[in-house]
C-alpha cells in the first residue's frame, strides 16, 4: 500500500525574488528530486498555507514540476 503524499515529502528554499527550489523526496524509494520554480500561486497554495487546508492536487502539482524539472 503506498503512502498518501504529504507536505511533510517537501522541503522549500528561496532562491531569489519570487522562486524557490523545490525538494520532492519520495516516502516509498527516498528518492529526492528537485526544481526551481516562480509558480508562487502554487508555492503559496502548499508552502504558505495550514497543514490541514492543503490539497492533494496542489501537491500533485508540484511533485510534477520537481520531478519534470529535476536536476538531481
Amino acid at each position: 500500500m503506498s503512502k498518501r503524499i504529504s507536505i511533510y515529502d517537501f522541503s522549500f528554499l528561496p532562491s531569489g525574488y519570487g522562486h524557490y527550489k523545490v525538494f520532492y523526496r519520495s516516502p516509498k524509494t527516498g528518492k529526492e528530486w528537485w526544481a526551481t520554480t516562480s509558480n508562487m500561486e502554487l508555492i503559496d497554495a502548499t508552502k504558505n498555507t495550514e497543514t490541514e487546508d492543503i490539497k492533494v492536487k496542489d501537491l500533485v502539482a508540484l511533485k510534477r514540476i520537481a520531478k519534470r524539472i529535476s536536476n538531481y
